[in-house]
């Protein structure tokens, strides 16, 4: 019996992970992530998602996303993933699954822990060791939120607008919150907390 969606309010921005099965690689080359990001892009287009963030890790993936109906999230996600794992294995022909299992998500109500949580995601390339600071990582949103690369997908939210009267006030505040990297106290709300 399949899984049924799972319902989360509409309006309220989720922190969602999708781990690879027994800590795999998810992701083989460049044009892997950008299928996954093409994917991504779609499945949230489809069933109005906002995307704010994501991270897309060796094994794992982050994303910050707002839902605008009840089960959109849940939906899109499962679109996303069994796409992608159809385009994974046949790549790399393999058989099976490819996830741990259904993604986690998590709700995010306030506005500090907001911008906690987009930090935390876009700074787990750096505490992984893959990159030494956050915008040499290419398979994030932090280019976006920081530095103003363009992007024609990824949804603005009142507390990133909140942080600057213009796009060059918003990326240099939102670059010197991630120049200090989170506390321990933050990174274990983070991976812990439901």
């Amino acid at each position: 019996m399949p899984n049924r969606p799972r319902a989360f309010v509409p309006g309220v921005t989720l922190h969602v992970r999708q781990r690879g099965n027994n800590r795999c690689a998810i992701f083989g080359d460049d044009s892997d992530y950008q299928s996954f990001l093409l994917m991504l892009q779609a499945a949230t287009k489809r069933y109005c998602v906002d995307v704010h963030g994501y991270a897309l890790m060796t094994t794992h993936t982050h994303l910050q996303v707002t839902p605008s109906t009840t089960y959109g999230a849940s939906k899109a996600m499962k679109q996303l993933g069994v796409a992608y794992v159809l385009y994974f294995n046949k790549k790399y022909q393999r058989v099976g699954t490819l996830w741990t299992g259904r993604f986690k998500a998590k709700s995010i109500k306030d506005e500090r822990y907001w911008l906690t949580c987009l930090r935390y995601i876009e700074q787990n390339p750096v505490r992984a060791g893959l990159v030494v600071r956050p915008e040499q990582y290419r398979w994030s949103g932090y280019g976006v939120h920081a530095l103003g690369h363009p992007s024609n997908w990824l949804a603005s939210h009142p507390v990133l607008e909140a942080l600057g009267a213009n796009p060059a006030e918003r990326q240099a505040a939102y670059r010197a919150i991630c120049g200090v990297p989170l506390s321990t106290d933050e990174i274990l709300l983070q991976q812990f907390q439901d």
